[in-house]
């Protein structure tokens, strides 16, 4: 082999390994992945208890009368004013999705968008 074939033969092995070969070593550290940035969290819409006051009448007619019971099935309506905010709204919002069972409940939270929800709850949320 001539000097200048050696001395090429030489420089190609060396780039190649500075350059890589488009494969992992397999001593070599894998790389690190690029932290992956978390979803920005979607932030509930703030209740307007003045609002929530207006569409809290579908709301009265079960839960607004003391003592309240239904004939068939025979159950007390829960009492929901003065619950938290944030547990009206997840109840409303859950009854919205299917996620809770009964019918009423069901029909009445499908027919409120998540403002009306955040404003019912923050009215609901302010009664004694």
């Amino acid at each position: 082999m001539t000097r200048s074939l050696l001395l090429a033969a030489c420089f190609a092995l060396l780039y190649a390994g500075v350059a890589g070969t488009g494969q992992a070593r397999q001593d070599a550290p894998a790389p690190a992945a690029a932290p992956t940035p978390a979803p920005a969290a979607v932030a509930a819409p703030r209740g307007n208890a003045a609002a929530g006051k207006q569409l809290s009448y579908t709301c009265q007619g079960c839960h607004g009368v003391i003592g309240y019971k239904n004939a068939y099935p025979n159950y007390h309506v829960p009492r929901i004013g003065g619950q938290s905010a944030e547990y009206l709204a997840q109840a409303l919002t859950e009854y919205k999705a299917g996620k809770r069972k009964h019918p009423t409940m069901q029909a009445q939270a499908q027919s409120f968008s998540d403002q009306d929800i955040a404003d019912l709850a923050a009215y609901l949320s302010s009664l004694k």
